[in-house]
């Protein structure tokens, strides 16, 4: 066989194998196949951070991937929520968002770098965790029309606690002094654990906390509980009317969970998202471990539903916003 006849066998030999390896290679590798991060934009140890570390625990049987957890807090919530909104939209940068960065900064914030209606893709609603309105046992109400009455008649005496400016425990007395008719003085602290101390010892009239960290003290005496704050009654206190029930139609202050990824987000990887979010949820262990925390589970778990929501959020706490005159920065 002469030489030039061999070469050009070979030639077609090496081209049949080329083109037999691009034919067996995979088009996409399927989502996902690296580890993704949950970004937390709260520091370590609160009530937010370890719930999404139960949920990342979960999610990884789901995902078949490590789930990594990441704190970046600052800012209420806002630096964390940016980092994701300016991340790649491949799924793999996730917001495990709340109420603060989710629907009430962009409002407070005159130079936030998002915008939660139109950076994110939506992913999943959590659920929300409902709030109580309790009052020091010197506070001379036991129900929220006796409590309206005597604010009423004595402007600017009843004081509420809250977890800081801005923060869903101020808006809800400031919603409440818009819709009583009331002039009940801010507290602003730096946390809920100051708030509550100083509830506890008489040196503020009442405050609007959440009903997992306010139930011990109900119980036992030291806190007297006068309504929810959410649109429903809770399972921890079923006896407990709402407010709304009490005269304040309408009256709703919960703080919600939800996932959400960067715009553009492939729709794909969102449904995949949420397909593993909502098995994880709905897993006993998961779904256990939230309800001791307290968190009541959205019925409406998609990403639809999740927009909707921000979006009517968004515009509920903004009137507040502006109407009151905050502003952080």
């Amino acid at each position: 066989m002469t030489q030039p006849l061999l070469s050009r066998l070979a030639r077609f030999g090496a081209a049949l194998a080329l083109g037999a390896g691009v034919l067996a290679a995979p088009a996409h590798a399927e989502f996902p196949d690296r580890p993704v991060t949950l970004i937390v934009p709260f520091p370590p140890g609160g009530p937010t951070d370890a719930m999404a570390r139960r949920l990342a625990e979960g999610l990884k049987q789901e995902l078949g991937q490590t789930v990594v957890v990441e704190n970046r807090g600052g800012a209420g919530g806002n630096i964390g929520a940016e980092a994701v909104a300016r991340a790649k939209a491949d799924g793999y940068t996730l917001l495990f968002g709340t109420s603060g960065p989710l629907a009430i900064n962009v409002s407070l914030y005159k130079n936030q770098g998002y915008d939660p209606r139109t950076s994110f893709a939506p992913i999943v609603r959590i659920g929300h965790l409902p709030n109580i309105l309790v009052v020091h046992p010197s506070v001379k109400a036991d129900n929220a029309q006796e409590l309206i009455a005597y604010a009423r008649s004595h402007p600017d005496q009843l004081s509420y606690a809250s977890s800081g400016n801005g923060a869903s425990s101020h808006l809800a007395g400031v919603l409440f002094n818009r819709m009583a008719g009331t002039r009940i003085m801010h507290v602003p602290y730096k946390g809920t654990g100051p708030a509550l101390n100083d509830l506890l010892g008489g040196q503020v009239s009442m405050s609007f906390t959440d009903i997992l960290t306010a139930l011990p003290f109900v119980q036992s005496g030291r806190l007297r509980a006068i309504g929810l704050a959410s649109a429903d009654r809770s399972t921890a206190l079923p006896e407990l009317p709402t407010l709304a029930e009490q005269g304040l139609a309408g009256y709703d202050v919960s703080v919600f969970f939800g996932i959400v990824a960067p715009k553009d987000t492939p729709p794909d990887v969102v449904a995949r998202l949420n397909r593993a979010f909502i098995a994880t949820l709905d897993s006993p262990a998961v779904r256990d471990t939230l309800t001791k925390q307290g968190i009541v589970p959205a019925t409406d778990r998609t990403p639809q539903a999740l927009a909707t929501f921000i979006s009517a959020e968004v515009d509920k706490w903004g009137k507040v916003i502006r109407d009151a005159n905050i502003s952080i920065d």
